[in-house]
């Protein structure tokens, strides 16, 4: 069985700017960030917005793995619609 991903890209909604392209499995909300999973990351790796500052998500580890755990309402995404 094929694993279901696709690649979102994840921006800052204060400033706009684009923080990761991730791959994402499921068909849920985004609450977590594996970063495993991230395919690009224009952050200084600090969950941080490179422009405003904003913090958008802090470090945890989930399922045994590190994560970065997305603060509500401080991204948005593009690319979460099924195709």
């Amino acid at each position: 069985m094929a694993i279901d991903r696709r690649t979102i890209a994840i921006y800052c909604s204060r400033c706009r700017a684009l923080l990761y392209r991730y791959y994402k499995g499921g068909n849920g909300g985004l609450v977590k960030c594996l970063v495993e999973r991230i395919a690009e990351d224009h952050t200084r790796g600090d969950c941080r917005c490179p422009e405003c500052g904003q913090e958008f998500a802090r470090v945890r580890l989930m399922e045994g793995k590190p994560a970065h755990k997305i603060i509500q309402g401080k991204v948005y995404t593009r690319g979460m619609a099924r195709r």
